[in-house]
């Protein structure tokens, strides 16, 4: 049992940390479908 609750604790923790990154990166300009590279996507990922 405690070892479902630490397995668990540590996945919460992965996944908080990588949608924070992923908040970050799109505050910052950079999008997930084409990085910020604009010239590849023609701007429609802003």
């Amino acid at each position: 049992m405690a070892g479902t609750v630490i397995v668990l604790a540590v996945l919460i923790c992965i996944v908080s940390i990588i949608i924070k990154g992923m908040i970050n990166d799109k505050r910052n300009g950079k999008s997930i479908q084409c990085g910020g590279d604009c010239k590849h996507c023609g701007g429609h990922c802003h």
